[in-house]
């Protein structure tokens, strides 16, 4: 299949992190097989979604160093959006092709899949290796099961592309994403007994309005790289839940946090200083009002940050084939850094923009995949 049949097929199975992606994993896995391949599907935990990892070998028959491709296949939901067309069947309209995960990132995966009889065909001395995961947008879920297989079986790459939309230019470092739950639990009581209770959400609230005081200190102290648009460490409370009635003092109240560091910025530091406001001052604070208070904090999904380094032969590789010599960073994760912690020097290019994911309409502009399968195509000549 071509690229657009391979996206079509792809964006028609409804792969939200909240459902199985197994339809999509094993019709992949049998489409490579019947070229020969074979592909290696690393379950979830749970059994019900699975990575997908396959090596193209080089001409001699090595498996050994090459580059990754790597994307993810799952998408974000599209409740309560409004699209004009079936987000989950292709749809074209004047040179764009709409779909859920059209441009984030089943566009990269499909103009991949579709180049894989050419990858065959090219004497290439070094092999190349398809890497999909399941559960990015959930916080990196699956890459980390993959790659500890692989590094269990002794698979290692010179490189890693990661095909996240970033309008086919050369992106060098991320930010870290970092996810917790905090639980607060004090004292049930009438409102009218209020002294006798022990208002969860009130002491919630404090908290999180130390957690907006730390992130307050680093949009204003920094530290600051001025290559982000948003160029310093970020901490936001972005769900809560708490109470069960108006005269109720509540004694439950739980919210979700995160922050996004800068390269370089210990995820333990930033950490530390909300686990020590909870030591030290709230739950002191609590307890005078309910010796059985409690705070927990449990930390959540994590993708490291990623800084590529110049001189890697990745880094030079790719800005030779795009010609893009500009240093750009984002706020947003991927699962470069992964790549990169476990050995494998990775940096972000791919079809599509950032702008389109997660919306209504999503779409990938038709240039955009002719621009990767260009890219993709010299890629793979590089490897002779």
């Amino acid at each position: 299949m071509n690229t657009r049949a391979w996206l079509e097929r792809l964006v028609s199975f409804d792969t939200t992190s909240r459902n199985s992606n197994l339809a999509l994993i094993e019709t992949v896995r049998d489409a490579l097989a019947a070229q020969g391949l074979a592909p290696q599907l690393v379950h979830a935990p749970s059994g019900d979604k699975a990575n997908l990892f396959v090596t193209l070998p080089a001409q001699d028959g090595a498996t050994q160093g090459g580059i990754v491709l790597s994307g993810h296949t799952d998408v974000v939901p599209v409740d309560g959006q409004a699209w004009t067309s079936d987000p989950f069947a292709l749809a074209e309209r004047d040179g764009r092709l709409y779909g859920r995960g059209a441009a984030d990132m089943k566009g990269f995966i499909a103009t991949a899949l579709a180049l894989v009889p050419e990858f065959l065909a090219m004497p290439r001395s070094k092999p190349l290796h398809l890497a999909l995961s399941y559960d990015e947008e959930i916080g990196c879920v699956g890459a980390p099961v993959m790659l500890a297989e692989l590094q269990r079986r002794g698979i290692r790459a010179d490189g890693c592309v990661v095909g996240e939309p970033t309008g086919m230019q050369v992106v060098v470092a991320h930010k870290g994403v970092n996810l917790f739950r905090c639980r607060v639990h004090g004292k049930a009581a009438h409102s009218s007994l209020t002294p006798r209770g022990c208002n969860a959400i009130e002491h919630a609230a404090r908290l999180i309005c130390r957690i907006r005081d730390i992130a307050d200190h680093y949009q204003s102290q920094g530290p600051f790289d001025t290559f982000y648009d948003v160029p310093y460490t970020t901490l936001t409370t972005n769900q809560i839940h708490g109470g069960i009635a108006v005269n109720t003092i509540p004694d439950l109240c739980e919210f979700g946090y995160e922050f996004r560091n800068l390269p370089g910025m210990p995820v333990d530091t930033i950490q530390q200083q909300i686990e020590q406001y909870v030591k030290d001052e709230l739950l002191p604070r609590m307890r005078r009002e309910h010796a059985d208070a409690s705070i927990e904090i449990q930390r959540g999904a994590r993708a490291p940050a990623l800084e590529a380094s110049e001189q890697e032969a990745i880094t030079r590789l790719v800005r030779a084939l795009t010609r893009d010599e500009q240093t750009r960073k984002v706020a947003y994760g991927t699962e470069a850094g992964l790549f990169q912690n476990a050995g494998v020097p990775a940096l972000v290019c791919g079809p599509g923009h950032i702008e389109q994911a997660h919306k209504p309409d999503e779409f990938v502009e038709i240039a955009q995949l002719e621009a990767c399968e260009n890219f993709l195509r010299q890629l793979g000549r590089s490897l002779a």
